[in-house]
């Protein structure tokens, strides 16, 4: 009888262990939220997958060595990072969002030292702060299709205008911003205007990459120019030195500082616009705080205390709030944009640097 009832209780362990390991794979297969806040742990060597609504951790996906920076695919499927290590490394690890793991990456042959990202066009566009240079990956062909370089020391931050006309970035050692603007003609359609005509050797062929040539404007800012933003309605650069702790407005029309303010920012690491423009927020390494300016007075407005040290920035598109990685303290903190208070926070592993928002389409 006693053996009886043992055997009872073993099956009834049995099929409770299954059960509980059926509801574990059930949990591990949840699908990647539609609205995904995406953060780096550089010293884990992972990306983390956030569930903005919940902030829970839902995926740890490992990247690489020394991963600082994070786009997401237009699609919201895929994730690009890039493998820094001060131009140690020369690859851009790939993640695919919805399966939660990680595909091949991506060799950038001499082009070491990637860090800033962005996604356009259905591109990633980098920079290449070692090779003094930027780049654009196009995914459908698998290979890099344009390079164009800087001559700037630390190229490190960039941006390109959703209609890939205009490509800004930093260049931290040299104190400047470098602007380049796409110019017209060339392209598949024949030569450019003003171009020699065809010799034995055919006709001359397209400049630059196809559509035309670049033209580039090096325009000096602060020491230590760093983290950026183009405002909104894309007519002003906002760009934080770290070295002065000031900010310099560049018009783009004019491609000229306008305005420098002293906004006591010194270590400036990331500065960006709220999406409606009204605010720029700016993180500091040196500082417990994310300084707010309003973008309409110049003036600061607030300084909200985040923890030892902060760097990357990400907004919800919504506005609704800002994510600031405070990586001393191992943690992302959550700030209400029209509190200006931080109202939560996300424990992000050692180091949390790169954010980004991927919104699966």
């Amino acid at each position: 009888m006693v053996e009886y009832a043992f055997g009872i209780m073993k099956v009834a362990l049995t099929s409770f262990a299954l059960f509980v390991g059926m509801l574990g794979a059930l949990v591990q297969t949840d699908d990647t939220p539609a609205n995904a806040l995406l953060v780096l742990a550089k010293r884990d060597s992972t990306l983390l997958i956030v569930d903005p609504s919940s902030l829970h951790v839902i995926a740890r996906i490992p990247v690489g060595n020394d991963p600082h920076e994070v786009i997401a695919s237009t699609d919201g499927k895929t994730a690009y990072v890039s493998n820094y290590g001060f131009g140690a490394y020369n690859t851009l690890a790939v993640v695919d969002l919805v399966a939660r793991k990680a595909l091949p990456s991506i060799d950038l042959g001499p082009l070491r030292g990637p860090h800033g990202l962005t996604f356009v066009g259905g591109k990633a566009w980098f920079t290449a702060e070692a090779a003094k240079a930027i780049g654009s990956y196009d995914p459908a062909a698998q290979r890099v299709d344009w390079i164009l370089g800087t001559g700037q020391n630390r190229t490190h931050m960039i941006y390109v205008s959703p209609d890939m006309k205009l490509i800004v970035t930093t260049n931290v050692s040299s104190g400047t911003v470098s602007m380049m603007e796409k110019t017209t003609g060339g392209g598949p359609g024949g030569p450019p205007p003003g171009a020699p005509p065809a010799g034995p050797n055919g006709p001359r062929p397209p400049m630059g990459a196809p559509g035309g040539d670049w033209n580039e404007t090096v325009v000096r800012v602060g020491n230590g120019s760093e983290g950026f933003d183009v405002s909104p309605n894309g007519k002003e650069i906002w760009v934080a030195n770290a070295g002065d702790g000031t900010v310099s407005i560049i018009e783009v029309a004019t491609k000229q500082v306008s305005q420098t303010l002293a906004a006591d920012v010194g270590g400036a690491n990331r500065l960006k616009f709220t999406p409606d423009g009204k605010f720029a927020l700016i993180s500091t390494l040196r500082g417990s705080d994310v300084t707010v300016i309003d973008t309409a007075t110049r003036k600061t407005v607030k300084r909200i205390t985040v923890g030892h040290g902060a760097a990357g920035i990400v907004m919800q598109p919504d506005g609704a709030r800002a994510f600031v990685a405070c990586s001393p303290d191992g943690y992302v903190s959550v700030i209400n944009l029209h509190s200006l208070e931080v109202v939560g926070r996300i424990e992000a592993g050692h180091d949390p640097d790169g954010l980004a928002w991927a919104t699966r389409r």
